[in-house]
C-alpha cells in the first residue's frame, strides 16, 4: 500500500467562483503530504490555480468542466492533470501551445504585454516536468510534476536544478 499512488480527481463548471475551494484543497495537500517549505506550498497552490485559470478562460467555454486530477506518491512526487474541452476561445492543439511556451521560456525572450506570463513564469519555473498532450475527445491535457525525493532541500533552501527533456529546460528558482 505504501508505493501506491493516490489519485483525486475534481470536476469544476468553468466558473471562477469555484477556483478558491480547488486552491484551499492544494494548499491543504501540499502542507499534509510534503514536507515543502510553506513558500512552496504557496508557489504550488499558484501553479495549479494559474493552470485552472487558463483552462477556464481558454480552454473551455461557459456551461462546460474542467477536470483536475492531483497524483501524489508518498515521498516521491505530486503531479497535477488539468483538462479542458477543447471548447474555449483559443483552441490550442498540444503542439501549438509546446511551441507557444519554448518561444516564451527562451533565454532574451521579452514579454510586451500585460497578461501571458503565467504559464512560463508560474507553472514552467515552480515545476519539475510540464507536458502538453490533446485528449482525444477534444481539448488539453496539461501535466505538471513536483518531485519529493529530497525535497531538493539544503541549508539555503530549495536549490537550483535542471530538467532536461525533449523541448523544455526548466529552472527552479532559489528565491
Amino acid at each position: 500500500m505504501e508505493n501506491e499512488n493516490t489519485r483525486i480527481t475534481i470536476t469544476l463548471p468553468t466558473n471562477a467562483y469555484f477556483m478558491s475551494g480547488i486552491r484551499d484543497f492544494t494548499l491543504t495537500m501540499i502542507k499534509n503530504t510534503t514536507n515543502f517549505p510553506e513558500k512552496w506550498a504557496f508557489r504550488f497552490q499558484s501553479v495549479v490555480d494559474e493552470l485552472c485559470n487558463n483552462a477556464i478562460e481558454h480552454g473551455s467555454s461557459p456551461g462546460s468542466e474542467i477536470r483536475i486530477t492531483f497524483v501524489y506518491k508518498k515521498d516521491d512526487f505530486l503531479e497535477i492533470d488539468v483538462e479542458d474541452t477543447g471548447t474555449g476561445k483559443n483552441q490550442f492543439k498540444s503542439e501549438d501551445l509546446k511551441k507557444l511556451f519554448s518561444s516564451r521560456k527562451a533565454p532574451g525572450y521579452v514579454f510586451t504585454g500585460i497578461r501571458g506570463r503565467g504559464l512560463v513564469k508560474i507553472v514552467g519555473e515552480w515545476t519539475d516536468e510540464i507536458t502538453f498532450t490533446d485528449r482525444p475527445e477534444g481539448g488539453l491535457k496539461i501535466t505538471v510534476k513536483k518531485y519529493l525525493k529530497n525535497a531538493r532541500q539544503s541549508q539555503a533552501g530549495l536549490e537550483q536544478e535542471q530538467v532536461k527533456n525533449n523541448y523544455i529546460t526548466i529552472n527552479t528558482p532559489t528565491s
